[in-house]
């Protein structure tokens, strides 16, 4: 496996699973697919108006949609041009064509348009607006083309036809005209990692531009919100054998100080009081306290839920957005309070599994993915009837893949992990985390997260998972990027219909995928992606903007961006569109 491939998902989860934005696996096929009417192709809707010899047919140049609920999102349109099967009569074209903007609360409201036959395509009829300029941006629009509409020949439509389509804003961080200078923009980053020590930090290279992409927000007039949807300072991403200081507090003020340049555009947007700043817990930063964050970021909004290292950020005009990392949905990474106390002597300890594999993971790019004389035990299998001992299998192959592909130069039998950090106190060997079977009797235990398959439900409820994850498909989901991008369906649209969209980072798979509530409106999940130097597979410094819905538009947007080394700002996949029906 590629070393730069391992690097990029160490961050995320402790099972290697190199996957692409947005790959289809059915968790990720079973979200989009419950769209109801999607927006198609020109040439799929061209079929579901006319499709026969005998009548006249219309496929567009732009994506458009048979739905007004759903209309798909071009990024700027001038002219909308209609390909027919046949030479259009000219004199039939005049009025047959009514243009409609929709206003907000989704009514049909007539344009002035121009509508006629391409001058060097008799087969194509044109569409623009009455000064033939681009279309507005951030506005839902109608199409009509009457059956009055015939070819040369006399062929006419079958039926009526009607299309809708969405005009994107385009982004400007110095100012959108479209928005009047009107503070309405949310942004969401995640997945910062910024680390204690360059020499293995995660986010070295990528940190001047962050500097430079949160000045940008700093200035611009149209953002309203900036969200950093967890994993901002790292304390996972280190060495086995690093030492951490007296305090928990101590070490995050280290990484502060080690991304100094940071923490000064952050501040410096808090200060200035026009934007709302606001962060909510990951797992790299889930010791993070709020009163150790409030003394390095004075001001910022804080999500916290009653778990440490847990919060859920919910904003828009109805409450329609919730924002949080997503990692309480994740075996490995959500918040551990049972497993570990009686080691720990205290009921305050949260370090869930992943944090320990982190550790070393870290240690193995480190080292330079050293060849290792460590071997693997291979466990027999329990009868699967026997749920607990073979979840614990189930665990115990889970690491088996993670340690054969990162190689260490440490002894599995040596105590080398060092601790001193959420009640942990003694240095632990690799095989304490990994499960041991007992040769005479067959039974396999652990001596790290003991009994933890048993109480994963309990541990849900702790941490208010709203649907429960069975314990075997959460822990052979874990590394599946798309089963965590499935739950915002799962703990949300199908459980709250006020909630309309949601953004998760945690995987790093930067992607946005519409899909429908519980109501059968449409709703977009959104995933933040991450800032990381070595993000293979998917793209880096990725930031979703949300642009709520104007006063005299029907719809809003969500869509992805991504910055690039020199500083400049691409759109990175299709934006989506929301509408109030």
């Amino acid at each position: 496996m590629n070393k730069k491939k391992l690097i990029s998902v160490i961050s995320v989860l402790p099972v290697i699973f190199i996957v692409t934005a947005c790959t289809a696996t059915p968790a990720a096929t079973e979200l989009s697919a419950a769209v109801s009417s999607t927006p198609v192709t020109s040439a799929a809707l061209d079929a579901t108006v006319e499709d026969t010899a005998d009548s006249l047919t219309l496929t567009p140049n732009i994506s458009m949609s048979n739905d007004a609920g759903n209309p798909p999102v071009n990024d700027s349109v001038k002219t909308v041009s209609f390909k027919c099967n046949e030479p259009l009569d000219p004199t039939s074209v005049a009025n047959a064509v009514t243009l409609y903007r929709m206003d907000s609360k989704g009514n049909p409201t007539e344009q002035k348009c121009v509508a006629k036959i391409n001058p060097d395509s008799p087969n194509y009829i044109d569409i623009n607006t009455e000064t033939v300029e681009k279309f507005a941006e951030g506005q839902e629009y109608k199409i009509v083309i009457n059956n009055t509409l015939k070819s040369t020949s006399g062929l006419t439509l079958r039926q009526e036809y009607t299309g809708y389509f969405a005009t994107n804003h385009t982004l400007d961080l110095e100012g959108n005209n479209a928005l009047t200078n009107t503070r309405m923009q949310i942004v969401v980053i995640s997945d910062i990692h910024l680390g204690v020590d360059d020499t293995f930090t995660e986010t070295k290279a990528n940190r001047p531009v962050l500097v430079n992409f949160l000045t940008q927000i700093r200035n611009s007039p149209n953002v309203a919100e900036l969200v950093i949807a967890g994993d901002l300072l790292d304390g996972w991403f280190l060495p086995m054998n690093y030492v951490y200081p007296d305090s928990q507090d101590t070490f995050f003020e280290m990484v502060a100080a080690n991304n100094q340049t940071v923490m000064d555009a952050i501040n410096a947007i808090i200060t200035d009081g026009k934007i709302k700043v606001t962060y909510t817990p990951g797992n790299h930063d889930l010791l993070l306290t709020e009163k150790a964050l409030q003394k390095i970021l004075p001001g910022i909004n804080q999500t916290r839920a009653d778990v440490q290292g847990l919060g859920e950020y919910t904003t828009g005009a109805n409450s329609e957005i919730i924002i949080e990392h997503g990692h309480k949905y994740n075996y490995f990474c959500a918040p551990d309070q049972i497993s570990n106390k009686d080691i720990t002597n205290n009921d305050s300890t949260i370090l869930p599994p992943g944090y320990f594999f982190t550790r070393i993971a870290t240690s193995s790019v480190v080292e330079g993915f050293p060849k290792s004389n460590n071997v693997l035990s291979e466990l027999t299998a329990p009868d699967k009837n026997n749920t607990s001992q073979y979840s614990l299998y189930l665990y115990d192959l889970t690491w088996k893949g993670l340690l054969s592909s990162l190689p260490v130069n440490e002894s599995f039998t040596d105590k080398v992990i060092k601790t001193n950090i959420d009640g942990f106190t003694e240095d632990y060997a690799i095989n304490d985390l990994i499960p041991q079977q007992d040769p005479a009797t067959g039974e396999i235990d652990v001596n790290l997260y003991k009994g933890e398959q048993d109480s994963w439900d309990e541990r849900q409820t702790q941490n208010g998972v709203k649907v429960k994850i069975p314990v075997d498909e959460a822990i052979t989901k874990a590394g599946n990027f798309d089963y965590t991008d499935f739950q915002s369906k799962l703990q949300y649209f199908d459980t709250d219909a006020s909630k309309r969209i949601v953004v998760f980072g945690h995987t790093h798979g930067a992607c946005i995928i519409p899909g429908t509530n519980l109501e059968g409106k449409k709703t977009i999940y959104a995933n933040s992606g991450t800032w990381i130097d070595n993000a293979v597979g998917y793209p880096t410094m990725t930031f979703v903007v949300i642009t709520p819905q104007q006063a005299d538009s029907a719809v809003g947007f969500v869509n992805l961006y991504k910055c690039s080394l020199d500083n400049t700002i691409t759109q990175w996949t299709e934006g989506q569109a929301l509408t109030n029906s």
